[in-house]
């Protein structure tokens, strides 16, 4: 549509699209660091999910509104709008007062990250032919797969204090970093990117959008922190979590049921049910949904595994994912170049999964807690290698079946179908850890440490000491630090003919909480990594059935878009 354009206005609008696409993929890692002091500040332990899940919901809502949005009034007018919204979600949520009004605000943040999102990876297909979007496509993926490194790392770093001009940084300047990189984004993106828009008589299908809104929102409150979010409502109804669960999915089905009946009859409908009468189409958002549960079993959890077996903390655990996010630079730029020289992505696709699902199950089968370091570095360099390749290929394979009418609402599709694999993949895996980390630790709530630590006066800090969660978190370096420290503290004001069986007891019963729980830890992971690599698998299997249209390249007189093979 704009392939007209010179290079240098194209490398002008893409560095700024990809910067506050930075900013959104950082955000989702980057919080992570800062909730301990979040929540400690406020003391709201109990609204620690609310601050994860009001972003999450919204950003999952508004990715594919804002998708079709563009369509409808043009992919720079939304897109502004996204860093916009992000940027001043990003600054009330530093200004807080508390921590009502940072869950407000994180929702608000969440609101531009999914317009943001859903207009990067679409405005490719504007700006560029065919032909030419693997090479951005492949730079976009090495966007993400840096945020992931350099979230937990410039997290740590701001939450620890740094210094910055003069000012003392704390968990507030997780969101003020985002203010000008915002606002540089906005100037450059207002300036020089053009209005690209394809629809010259837009009609919002309201009703449609609300029912989708609905179905989301409800459907990740049903699948994410469900307990957490809902306890007061579980305590004052009696109501049961699995009661309550089919309630929410019922409702799910029953909104999908009234959507599908509204946009059978919209004229412009917010998801065009006739995409799904496209083969491809299916089995591509059906590769996405799967790549993005299989890809949260890889990396989630492989930190947690770094901070019990090898004692990380989280930043030096964020550090020893580098081979991973290394592997997966490399392969995401360098397939995305092949496939704009030649022309094909089915065979980068078929090849990343197919190495992503054997290196997942190396990972299954060789990782323990008596694995050295170096065997999970090689595995997750190859990892990364294998989803670097294939993770491109799906946006470039959605983007070679429509028009430009439609880039914007079927881009954001494959997103949108994305990030719900990733939500329900986290929550599936979530359990099976849960489950291994019992089953491993049975008893262990009668042993002489767990019985010192109820008696702590910190013991409401820890949490239910009952729950898999919390002993995963006794056993977390920081944490067992304050405990051992805590200790020493009372061994100190012992005699020392007291002391010193004491101390003695207390470091044994220790070990032997930590080593049952790295037990129970290992084992849920197992089944973690098992099942990613059964998902992963089924990705790869059904690449295969994927019939490739050849990417064209730019003419000066032809449309970017796709012929049949």
């Amino acid at each position: 549509m704009h392939h007209h354009l010179s290079l240098r206005t194209k490398l002008i609008v893409m560095i700024s699209v990809m910067a506050s696409l930075f900013l959104v993929a950082l955000d989702q890692t980057i919080i992570a660091t800062a909730l301990g002091n979040i929540v400690e500040q406020f003391n709201a332990f109990d609204s620690l999910s609310w601050i994860v899940t009001a972003y999450l919901i919204t950003t999952t809502i508004f990715t594919p509104i804002a998708g079709k949005f563009s369509d409808l009034f043009g992919r720079r007018l939304i897109l502004l709008i996204g860093v916009v919204v992000f940027t001043i979600g990003s600054l009330l949520s530093g200004m807080a007062g508390n921590v009502t009004e940072l869950i407000a605000w994180r929702a608000l943040q969440g609101i531009g990250g999914g317009i943001i999102t859903a207009n990067a990876f679409t405005i490719v297909g504007d700006l560029f032919a065919a032909r030419e979007r693997g090479r951005w496509q492949g730079l976009i993926g090495a966007v993400f797969g840096l945020s992931s490194v350099v979230g937990p790392l410039l997290g740590g770093w701001l939450t620890d204090g740094a210094n910055i001009f003069g000012a003392v940084t704390d968990w507030r300047w997780t969101f003020f970093i985002n203010v000008p990189v915002g606002i540089a984004a906005f100037i450059l993106i207002a300036v020089f990117c053009p209005p690209l828009k394809h629809d010259n008589k837009p009609k919002v299908d309201y009703l449609g959008t609300v029912l989708m809104a609905f179905i989301l929102a409800t459907l990740i409150l049903a699948v994410d922190n469900t307990a957490d979010i809902f306890s007061g409502l579980m305590a004052a109804t009696g109501i049961s979590l699995t009661r309550l669960r089919v309630i929410m999915f019922t409702l799910v089905a029953i909104a999908l049921g009234l959507f599908m009946v509204v946009e059978h009859r919209a004229e412009q409908p917010i998801m065009p049910l006739k995409f799904f009468k496209h083969p491809n189409y299916v089995l591509v958002i059906g590769v996405a949904t799967l790549f993005g549960g299989s890809f949260m079993g890889a990396i989630l959890y492989l930190t947690q595994f770094n901070q019990q077996v090898f004692g990380a903390t989280p930043t030096e655990s964020g550090l020893m994912l580098l081979p991973m996010v290394a592997g997966m630079m490399t392969s995401s730029i360098t397939s995305g170049q092949l496939i704009s020289r030649i022309g094909r992505y089915k065979i980068f696709m078929i090849v990343g999964f197919i190495i992503a699902t054997l290196s997942i199950l190396a990972l299954t089968l060789g990782l323990n807690p008596d694995t050295p370091y170096w065997f999970e570095a090689i595995v997750m360099v190859v990892t990364g290698l294998g989803m670097g390749i294939g993770m491109p290929t799906i946006t470039l394979a959605v983007q070679a079946e429509f028009t430009q009418h439609d880039l914007g609402v079927a881009t954001s599709s494959t997103q949108l179908f994305r990030g719900l694999g990733t939500t329900i993949g986290t929550a599936i895996f979530g359990a099976i850890l849960t489950a291994g980390v019992l089953a491993g630790t049975t008893g262990i709530q009668n042993s002489s440490y767990v019985e010192a630590l109820k008696s702590s006066p910190a013991a409401e800090q820890l949490g239910d000491l009952n729950d898999s969660n919390t002993l995963l978190n006794i056993n977390m370096p920081n944490i067992k630090s304050q405990i051992t420290t805590a200790a020493e503290k009372g061994f100190a004001k012992l005699p020392a003919t007291v002391a010193g069986p004491a101390r003695e007891q207390f470091y044994t019963s220790q070990k032997e909480f930590s080593d049952k729980v790295v037990h129970g830890f290992s084992n849920g992971l197992h089944d973690i990594f098992l099942t990613a690599t059964a998902l992963m698998a089924v990705a790869a299997l059904l690449t295969f059935g994927l019939k490739e249209r050849v990417l064209k390249a730019a003419t000066p007189d032809q449309t970017p878009g796709a012929v049949k093979r």
